[in-house]
């Protein structure tokens, strides 16, 4: 008889990007649901001492991931308190600017690679030799604009689209080694971020946030946001028993946006 399929994650040691706010913290919240034993960073000081008010088992480092020696410190912290890894979740993230190219300043395009990418990039180096000895999962946070053209942001969608090549390279890579690396692309997600990316495009455009926010949903299929527990549930699962033979794959969670054209 076959085992009944499972979600649980007893035991398995994860690290969460940005973990401790917004999508982040849902997705290590949602993990210690599932039993994880999970370490999170930040670069918000406040957010990193709430979560661990609600949640003294886990673990906080303040860490920026475009810096490589505060990853490379982060992850030899792991490595002592735990000695491997299980799950990495490559969360961190910024939504650069909103402007047309020509208006983009060089700052803002490096700044926005620099987390996006070289973040994703640092974590994942540091994070193979834990993994290795008995394999595991690492999920990459890309994007809607991971696979649509995405007028205004044009730092932000080459990133994403980056992860997803990232994401497809180390599947291949380091398969064979068991371990097993799928991109997440969530859509708009409800909450302050979003809000702050659909005002800035409202500015541009020269009409309300509301003419903004039903503009936008106009081009995703079941006409709503996503939530940021959505986008856990749906990592909980590939890193999870039940997604044990899912790799290499990017994984839209949007409510199918048809399009990021405004």
């Amino acid at each position: 008889m076959n085992e009944p399929i499972s979600f649980r994650l007893d035991g398995q040691r994860a690290v969460v990007t940005a973990g401790a706010q917004g999508i982040g913290r849902a997705i290590t919240e949602a993990l210690v649901q599932q039993g994880a034993q999970v370490h999170v960073c930040d670069i918000d000081d406040a957010a990193l001492k709430d979560v661990q008010a609600a949640l003294p088992q886990v673990g906080i480092s303040h860490t920026d991931v475009s810096s490589e020696a505060q990853v490379l410190e982060m992850f030899e912290m792991v490595r002592q308190r735990w000695g491997g890894l299980d799950i990495l979740v490559n969360n961190a993230g910024v939504a650069g600017p909103t402007q047309p190219v020509e208006d983009t300043a060089l700052a803002d395009w490096m700044q926005t690679l620099a987390v996006n990418l070289t973040g994703t990039f640092l974590c994942t180096r540091s994070a193979v030799p834990l993994l290795l000895p008995h394999g595991g999962s690492i999920v990459n946070i890309s994007s809607a604009a991971g696979r649509h053209g995405f007028p205004l942001r044009t730092p932000y969608s080459a990133t994403k689209f980056g992860v997803i090549g990232l994401t497809q390279t180390w599947a291949m890579e380091l398969g064979p080694q068991g371990i097993r690396v799928n991109a997440i692309l969530p859509g708009i997600v409800e909450g302050p971020r979003q809000d702050r990316v659909l005002s800035a495009k409202a500015e541009s455009y020269g009409i309300t946030l509301e003419a903004m926010r039903t503009r936008a949903l106009e081009r995703v299929s079941l006409r709503r946001m996503v939530t940021a527990q959505d986008i856990a549930a749906q990592i909980v699962f590939i890193c999870s028993k039940a997604g044990a033979n899912i790799s290499g794959q990017s994984l839209s969670v949007d409510g199918n946006v048809e399009t990021l054209a405004q």
